[in-house]
C-alpha cells in the first residue's frame, strides 16, 4: 500500500475506509524495520501494543466512536519519555532500568486516550545533551537525506522517523533547540510550545526551567493536531501552568492577511556563520507571506548573543545538578561527549547560574517590548544545512550562533518548518516565533505558508524507494 505522508491525509483515509488502522500501522512498522538498520531511528519497537491500539481504533470507527484525528495514527516517542509497555533508556547506560517502569508519561497517556498507535521509542542524543557515541550499544542516527550528515539532536530519532515516513508523527523534547534542530536538518515541522503548556511528568529532565515535550510531524497542521492532544494543565508537573487551551486546528484559517511579521536583521540575518542559501530561503519565504497579505515589520532584538550564552549556562548547570549523584561514580559509563558537556556544567558557579537567570528576567522584558509591535517573528532555524558528522565537535554549541535556545530562555513558542532544498539537496528551515501562549497564531502562519508551498512534502529518496 502507499503510505500517507501526513496525519491529516491518514485520518481522512481511515474514515473513508481506504485502509484500516491495522493495515496502516503494520505498513509503517514494516517500513521502519526495513530502514532502521540504516537510519538508526528506533531503539525499541512496541509492535504488539501498537497493533492492539490499531485494532481498538478500527473497532471504534466501526462502532461509530471517533476519539479525534489521532485515532489509529502510528506515532512514536523519544526514548526519554516513560511508556508503560517499553523501557526508557535516555539513550544511555546510566539511567536506572527501573526509571519510568510500569507507567506512562502524561503526554503518552494523552496520546493513547486520543487513540494513537505508539509503535516504539526513538533514538536521541544521550540524556538529550551528548552527541552520539558509536562506542555505546545504541543505533547511530543517520540523516535520511545524506547518511554522512548530522540528523541534529537531541530528538534525532524523531526527526529521522518523521522525515523518512517511519511514523506519521512523534514526540521530541527541546531545551535549547532539540525539536527544531532535527526538524531543520531532516526537513519537516516541529513546534516548541510555550513553557508550561505541556506536562513534563514522566520525562527525564535536562534543564528543569527550559525543557519542553513537543510535537514533531510533517506539517504545521499535524503539529497542531498533536499539540491539541497533549496540551493542558497537569498537577503532577510543577512547571505546568493552568491556562485555557485554544482550539489549534480551528485557528488554521489559511490567512495571514494583516498579520504583522517581525524581521530582526541584527544577529539573526547578519552573522557571518549564516549560510547564504539558508538566509535566502528564509527571506524568500517571508516574501511569499508578504504577497499573501502579511505586514513585514523590521525589529531589533538586542543582546541576542548574550541570550544564547545565558541559555547554555542555565541548561548545562541544571543538567549537571540532575546528574551530579552519578557523575562521580559512573563518569565513564556516560558517552564520551555527554560526560564532557556535563563536566563543563559542573565548572559553572552558583554565581554564574544566578547571573544567567537575572539576565533571563531582563531579556524577557526586552522581548515583550519587541513582541508588542508584531504578531510573530521569523528567523532562520539553523545557521547552515546539516553538516557532515565528521566535521562536528562538541565545542560547536559554545562557539556558533544559535537561533533556537533564545526562545527556550524566554519560554516563547517557536515552530520550525522547511523553506526548500539547498543546491546540495539538503533541507533548509525557518522559525515562526510567537507571543507566550499564542501557539495558535504561530501554527496559523505556518499552516498558511504550507498551503502556499510544498517543501514539507519532500521525501528523502531512501525512504521513497521503500515499498510496503
Amino acid at each position: 500500500m502507499d503510505l500517507p505522508l501526513t496525519i491529516k491525509d491518514a485520518a481522512a483515509g481511515l474514515r473513508s475506509g481506504e485502509y484500516s488502522s491495522a493495515e496502516l500501522t503494520a505498513g509503517f512498522i514494516r517500513k521502519a524495520k526495513e530502514l532502521n538498520p540504516t537510519l538508526g531511528a528506533f531503539i525499541t519497537f512496541i509492535e504488539d501494543g501498537a497493533m492492539s491500539a490499531a485494532a481498538a481504533a478500527d473497532a471504534n470507527l466501526a462502532g461509530g466512536v471517533d476519539t479525534g484525528p489521532l485515532m489509529g495514527i502510528p506515532m512514536a516517542v523519544k526514548d526519554i519519555i516513560a511508556t508503560a509497555d517499553a523501557p526508557t533508556t535516555a539513550n544511555g547506560l546510566v539511567l536506572d532500568p527501573a526509571w519510568g517502569a510500569g507507567y506512562d508519561a502524561t503526554v503518552v497517556s494523552k496520546l493513547r486516550a486520543a487513540g494513537a498507535a505508539i509503535t516504539g521509542k526513538l533514538v536521541l542524543n544521550e540524556f538529550a545533551i551528548g552527541q552520539p557515541d558509536a562506542s555505546k550499544p545504541f543505533p547511530m542516527p543517520q540523516n535520511p537525506w545524506d547518511l554522512e550528515r548530522s540528523a541534529s539532536g537531541s530528538s534525532s530519532g524523531t526527526g529521522i522517523a518523521v522525515a523518512a515516513g517511519l511514523v506519521l508523527g512523534g514526540l521530541g523534547t527541546d531545551t535549547g533547540g532539540s525539536t527544531r534542530g532535527p526538524s531543520s536538518f531532516n526537513g519537516h515541522s516541529g513546534i516548541k510550545q510555550t513553557f508550561g503548556r505541556v506536562s513534563k511528568f514522566g520525562c527525564v529532565p535536562l534543564g528543569y526551567s527550559l525543557d519542553g515535550i513537543n510535537p514533531m510531524a510533517r506539517s504545521a497542521y499535524d503539529c497542531a493536531v498533536i499539540l491539541q492532544a497533549i496540551a493542558g494543565y497537569d498537577p503532577q508537573d510543577p512547571c505546568s501552568v493552568d491556562v485555557p487551551v485554544p482550539d489549534y486546528v480551528a485557528a488554521l484559517n489559511g490567512s495571514v492577511a494583516g498579520v504583522r511579521i517581525g524581521i530582526p536583521t541584527t544577529y539573526f540575518f547578519d552573522v557571518p556563520e549564516l549560510d547564504a542559501e539558508v538566509k535566502a530561503g528564509v527571506l524568500k519565504s517571508v516574501e511569499i507571506l508578504k504577497a499573501a497579505g502579511a505586514v513585514i515589520v523590521n525589529v531589533m532584538i538586542p543582546y541576542a548573543a548574550e541570550a544564547k550564552d545565558a541559555n547554555t549556562i542555565i541548561m548545562v548547570s541544571e543538567a549537571a545538578a540532575y546528574h551530579r549523584p552519578d557523575l562521580g561514580s559512573m563518569f565513564d559509563t556516560y558517552g564520551k561527549f555527554t560526560s564532557q558537556v556535563l563536566a563543563r556544567g559542573v565548572l559553572f558557579s552558583g554565581a554564574d547560574y544566578v547571573q544567567a537567570q537575572r539576565f533571563r528576567s531582563y531579556f524577557k522584558k526586552v522581548i515583550a517590548d519587541v513582541m508588542s509591535q508584531v504578531d510573530v517573528l521569523i528567523v532562520p532555524t539553523s545557521t547552515t544545512t546539516a553538516p557532515k558528522r565528521a566535521e562536528m565537535n562538541p565545542g560547536m554549541m559554545l562557539t556558533q550562533p544559535s537561533f533556537t535556545g533564545i526562545w527556550n530562555l524566554t519560554g516563547m513558542p517557536a515552530l520550525a518548518l522547511p523553506t526548500g532544498m539547498s543546491e546540495a539537496g539538503l533541507p533548509m528551515s525557518m522559525q515562526i516565533v510567537g507571543k507566550p501562549w499564542d501557539e495558535a497564531m504561530v501554527l496559523r502562519v505556518g499552516d498558511a505558508f504550507q498551503q502556499l508551498t510544498s517543501h514539507h512534502l519532500n521525501v528523502p529518496p531512501i525512504a521513497a524507494a521503500v515499498a510496503v
